[in-house]
């Protein structure tokens, strides 16, 4: 079932030890930096298409528009005053009545009984960033504003606002850190095993 949650602030420990955001009582930011994580939307499901699969991102107008477009692997949600649906599936795809903002892919897939597909709104002032972490399988990241890195064991890459950028497979060290000179705002979608953790704390050898 895909569920919205109106709060913004998420202490960042709740993400380096896999705690849901909706679960959160009061969160505070983070001493070192206030980076922020908010789910917005999620759902659980059985199975997820054959081949390669991309985020497409859309826009409506209402966001009643996106939640009546939505199908079994979409998310409809509300951020920054616009309606938005996040839909995973083969590339090229559309939704009628959507305007096409990006897609990303193609999107690593963890072999899992079941999936947890998840948005969440995340970023912070400049210098704000992350305990180094790891998912249960991969994410995807479209900047709103500001920009982001991103540092794995591979190295760093930073991405612009209107930008998208691809995420690595399940496991993988990751910092996060909003590296330009105004705040970071950006969407980060998630495909991952939903029996296990959701993040876990992580290091870099």
């Amino acid at each position: 079932m895909m569920r919205r949650s109106g709060s913004w602030l998420l202490a960042i420990y709740a993400l380096a030890l896999g705690v849901p955001a909706l679960a959160q009582p009061g969160p505070t930011p983070h001493e070192q930096g206030a980076f922020r994580v908010d789910s917005i939307a999620e759902r659980n499901v059985a199975r997820l298409p054959d081949g390669p699969l991309y985020w497409r991102i859309e826009t409506f107008p209402r966001l009643a528009d996106a939640e009546a477009a939505a199908g079994s692997l979409s998310l409809a949600a509300e951020h920054s005053g616009r309606a938005w649906l996040f839909t995973i599936g083969p590339a090229g795809g559309a939704t009628p009545g959507g305007t096409r903002i990006a897609e990303i892919g193609p999107v690593p897939i963890v072999p899992a009984s079941q999936y947890l597909l998840r948005v969440n709104r995340a970023g912070g002032p400049p210098g704000a960033m992350t305990p180094v972490h790891s998912h249960a399988g991969s994410e995807a990241f479209f900047v709103l504003a500001g920009q982001l890195s991103q540092r794995t064991p591979h190295g760093v890459s930073r991405v612009e606002a209107g930008r998208a950028m691809n995420g690595h497979g399940p496991d993988m060290a990751m910092q996060l850190t909003s590296s330009g000179t105004t705040d970071l705002d950006q969407l980060v979608l998630f495909v991952v095993d939903a029996n296990r953790p959701f993040s876990s704390p992580a290091s870099f050898e």
